[in-house]
């Protein structure tokens, strides 16, 4: 991609400087939106991003866990968790919390849940079961632990009950049901894919005895010849704008992409509930990641729109390989591990709740809702700023060419300068400077989403913007020179320096409207820029004064003109707006789809 910086490094003085204020502006707007741009050319790369790769957990979800289901491993029942479980729902509840590390607070009657959602769900369910965490860890002290691990997929604990080391573990089934005694797992295994098709996040509990405990907590010790004892179902319900978000970006050829530690069946749900997996796309584990080649993963990642039980490692693979295919992607994290991923995606974009330090100091941008929405209006927000830039380098472009051929062709014509230095200087400090920024703080179109993502590696110039500015730029010249020409036909050589001050500076304020869209003005509604009407006013008093005010008028070698060269200055003036107007009308002037 050819940065905006590298393509305005050669154009006009000040034009670098107004379009960083533009990025600035849209830094300003992102803010508001909860995106945190912590490197400026992310503003501009979130406008081409075609990938978007989330977290599912509080990205595409709410992030409040709720147990609805558990499973004791013995019945056949798949019971529904209320205040009074069943004896073996219940220990099942108590043996859970005790390998858990979240804590549940009440203050003033509202619940504080601190800690890890998914644990804090299993000791709500205990709580209203009747059985306090804080009275089961001081009857059931916690002798040892292994904490959870993202690649073990389970966290340890042993605890004395009733004078007895237990071992607890509780994990993802599909990873602890292969340290299990088989025992009923069968049974187990039909529970956790019906509860996965119901979107419910499963959980497995695990235990056993053990005579002595080692000096060192042992993952090999603790975490073999485990009993089953039961599964967990909880939910975390879609955030209500996810859905709306994903729909944006089918709509604006944007794929989305689901990576989650979740069980498959689990994934797929809440992505087809979401939109994220649609007919013909599929869902692959880690493990079956694992076994494909890179060639193979390239192939096929077209066609992939889940990913589970992924590890840190996965998303790395996954930003490369649609890389490799020309992509722009955008990858969200929290975790220390993600911090890789985060750095090899075009666009990392990091939890600002749950996120740690590494993964915020690695991204790019930071969400401080923690949503996937603010994404997506992230990567709306990022086409209209690059939008904006293209306008007011197109602006800048084409009124300095239309300067610089007048004063060319007036010289090869008459040999006479058509304009002072000092009313170039206005005209620049002027007519140029005030409407030009406020081009930059245009609103994002409302079709802006409607477009594919720009091409990587597409110049700012592209879409026909460089045929554009040079035609304009004749456009202006020629509207200047026959200013110049009438007046100094009609007077003498300060009368056509007049005329072409007052031709080229109105012009210019008038053209800053042309600018505005590539549709037509009349469409948009040609005085929604509030700041741009301010700026055109301020610009049209500034013009009046060096031209009407006397002492002014001297300073700036001009004189007065006669009414019917006043009224055919302001007529030159205005011809751009039906000459735009008519070229946007034939598709001259694309609007890219």
């Amino acid at each position: 991609m050819i940065s905006v910086s590298l393509a305005v490094s050669a154009i006009p003085e000040g034009l670098p400087a107004i379009v960083t204020i533009v990025l600035a502006i849209g830094v300003q707007r992102m803010v508001k939106r909860n995106a945190i741009i912590r490197k400026l050319p992310a503003v501009e790369t979130l406008g081409s991003a075609s990938v978007i790769c989330s977290d599912k957990t509080g990205t595409l979800t709410q992030n409040r866990m709720t147990l609805v289901k558990a499973f004791d491993g013995s019945t056949s029942i798949l019971e529904d968790i209320g205040s009074d479980n069943s004896p073996s729902i219940k220990k099942l509840l108590c043996y859970a919390t005790l390998c858990c590390d979240g804590k549940i607070m009440f203050e003033d009657g509202v619940e504080k849940h601190i800690g890890d959602p998914t644990e804090t769900a299993i000791i709500l369910a205990a709580h209203k079961n009747g059985m306090m965490k804080e009275e089961l860890d001081a009857s059931y002290p916690r002798l040892a632990e292994i904490p959870f691990d993202s690649e073990r997929k389970m966290m340890t604990t042993v605890n004395l009950i009733d004078g007895k080391k237990i071992v607890i573990v509780k994990g993802a089934f599909d990873v602890l049901s292969s340290y299990c005694i088989e025992d009923n797992m069968r049974q187990a295994r039909e529970y956790v894919d019906r509860m996965g098709r119901d979107a419910l996040r499963v959980l497995a509990v695990t235990f056993k005895e053990i005579d002595t405990l080692p000096a060192e907590p042992a993952p090999e010790i603790f975490e073999s010849n485990l009993t089953f004892m039961g599964l967990v179902g909880m939910i975390d319900p879609a955030r209500p704008e996810a859905k709306e978000a994903v729909a944006l970006c089918r709509k604006a050829s944007i794929k989305p992409i689901m990576i989650t530690g979740d069980y498959s069946l689990t994934a797929s749900a809440i992505a087809r509930e979401l939109g994220i997996l649609s007919e013909g796309e599929e869902t692959v584990t880690g493990r079956e990641l694992s076994a494909m080649s890179e060639s193979d993963l390239k192939e096929r990642i077209g066609k992939i729109s889940v990913y589970s039980r992924v590890s840190p490692y996965d998303k790395i693979r996954i930003v490369r390989a649609w890389q490799e295919r020309g992509e722009i992607v955008a990858m969200t994290g929290d975790g220390v591990n993600d911090a890789p991923a985060l750095k090899a995606a075009d666009i990392g974009c990091a939890m600002g709740i749950t996120g740690t330090d590494v993964a915020k100091g690695a991204a790019d941008m930071i969400l401080t809702d923690d949503n996937f929405a603010t994404i997506v209006e992230a990567v709306k927000e990022g086409r209209g700023i690059y939008d904006n830039i293209r306008k007011v380098v197109g602006f800048l472009l084409g009124t300095n060419i239309g300067e610089i051929l007048t004063v060319f062709f007036a010289m090869l014509l008459w040999r006479e300068a058509p304009l002072q230095s000092m009313q170039l200087l206005w005209i620049n400090l002027v007519t140029d400077s005030l409407p030009a920024i406020a081009l930059g703080m245009e609103p994002v179109e409302s079709d802006v989403m409607n477009r594919k993502p720009r091409r990587k590696g597409e110049s700012i110039f592209a879409n026909g913007l460089g045929l554009q500015v040079l035609l304009q730029g004749l456009l202006f010249s020629t509207l200047t020179l026959a200013g110049f020409m009438i007046g100094r036909t009609t007077g003498n050589l300060v009368t056509g320096r007049t005329m072409a001050f007052l031709v080229l500076s109105l012009t210019q304020v008038i053209h800053s409207f042309n600018m505005r869209s590539s549709r037509s003005l009349f469409k948009i509604g040609p005085f929604t820029n509030r700041t741009l009407n301010l700026a055109a006013v301020a610009s049209f008093v500034m013009i009046a004064l060096v031209s009407l005010v006397p002492p002014l008028a001297t300073v700036f070698d001009m004189t007065t003109l006669s009414n019917g060269q006043y009224l055919i200055a302001v007529l030159l003036a205005f011809v751009p707006l039906p000459v735009l107007e008519l070229a946007k009308i034939i598709g001259l002037v694309r609007h890219r789809k």
